[in-house]
């Protein structure tokens, strides 16, 4: 599991953590909490290009449908085959095992730092 203190967040509940020119990207647990069961995971396929704020995805639960959205430009390098399969892990270890994709970007837009972030969700 990653510290979320060293997380950058957006206010679409998805963290993001940096590493050179690489944002992992998944959704925090309070969104996971809000969907409920996730049951399905349908993310970007690798190559294709993704605009900041833009929907890349979509997570499905027995409650509802949330859109994923990129939190960067760039392009997709990695997707999480695990939470495809195993859509359960975006609850269970959001922050872990539960990212969802890897976006090779260029240039970081301005994020949510943790403080700011749990201030968002009343935390």
């Amino acid at each position: 599991m990653t510290d979320q203190s060293t997380l950058l967040y957006t206010a679409e509940h998805e963290w993001v953590l940096v590493d050179g020119d690489i944002a992992t990207v998944g959704i925090t647990a309070y969104a996971a909490d809000k969907l409920g069961d996730v049951v399905f995971v349908d993310l970007p396929t690798v190559g294709s290009d993704v605009v900041s704020g833009k929907v890349v995805g979509e997570i499905e639960s027995t409650k509802s449908v949330g859109e994923l959205f990129a939190p960067v430009d760039g392009t997709v390098a990695e997707i999480n085959d695990a939470v495809v399969d195993s859509p359960e892990l975006v609850n269970s270890d959001p922050f872990g095992a539960g990212w969802l994709v890897k976006v090779r970007f260029s240039e970081l837009p301005p994020l949510l730092g943790y403080v700011e972030y749990a201030a968002l969700i009343g935390d």
